[in-house]
């Protein structure tokens, strides 16, 4: 048995532990050997950290515990030397938050539905009760329209055409020669890019990682430029004003001119 079984098997002894998921890269089988674990520890009440730290102090040779930047989670290298991020989370809590994005509608700036693709991508490894596959089971429905429709709106009025638009931001902040502006505001120009590519084109988020390629492999409809426009995005933003400018506006045109098509093919 590989550390990793080890680890989650003893995890899932626990009484407090509803059930236990593999997600990210290992999940979908696309991993190479720095690939790290994502493993979710649901449960009803988080097992204490005294807990927390015999089973891992059992199966892995370094341990960050407790770490709470975005989730709670135990950071930690197993003793195969494999990295293993173990987040903790409410059941209940991760099916409202699904609840809220695709029954409701309900749209973010970016990265919108992640959790629902975390949620139909993840592999169960344990699921004392069947609650987190009846919960899989009944978001594996059809991409809503409203979502969709949300999505779309609100991301793209972010990208251009209003005050606060992340070009109007990215090409003031050039002017003045704020580069650490410049790459904050980028950064968040492609979280809603990519959030109006992926609902364009009826696709849950896959996360902040191979956003391109992912796109490239699943999006029917992507930009004539994508590829060439990314490149020239990450090559001249720190350079070249004028260019990242012209790109940023092709970028959206394309976005927008296929956000179109698809309206009218409807």
């Amino acid at each position: 048995m590989t550390p990793f079984e080890s680890l989650w098997r003893a995890f899932a002894q626990l009484p407090e532990v509803t059930a236990i998921a593999l997600g990210g890269s290992r999940a979908g089988g696309v991993y190479d050997a720095t690939s790290d674990y994502d493993l979710y520890i649901y449960c009803d009440a988080l097992p204490s950290e005294a807990e927390r730290r015999a089973i891992i102090a059992e199966h892995c040779g370094y341990a960050e515990i407790g770490n709470a930047f975005w989730e709670l989670e135990d950071d930690c290298t197993l003793n195969d030397g494999v990295d293993i991020d173990i987040l903790y989370r409410s059941l209940n809590d991760f099916a409202r938050s699904i609840s809220a994005v695709v029954d409701e509608g309900e749209a973010a700036t970016g990265y919108t539905t992640c959790m629902w693709h975390n949620l139909l991508r993840c592999r169960v490894l344990f699921d004392r009760d069947g609650r987190l596959e009846a919960l899989r089971r009944r978001y594996a429905v059809d991409y809503p329209d409203e979502l969709r429709a949300n999505i779309i709106g609100k991301n793209m009025r972010l990208l251009t055409a209003n005050l606060p638009s992340y070009d109007h931001q990215i090409a003031k902040a050039a002017s003045r020669g704020d580069l650490v502006s410049v790459n904050h505001r980028t950064a968040a120009y492609l979280e809603s890019y990519f959030d109006v590519l992926f609902a364009l084109n009826r696709l849950t988020h896959p996360g902040e990682k191979r956003m391109a390629s992912y796109a490239r492999e699943h999006a029917g409809l992507l930009p004539a430029h994508f590829d060439e426009d990314l490149d020239t995005l990450f090559s001249s933003m720190f350079t070249d004003a004028d260019a990242t400018s012209r790109t940023l506006a092709r970028m959206t045109d394309e976005l927008g001119g296929l956000v179109d098509m698809a309206d009218r093919a409807a």
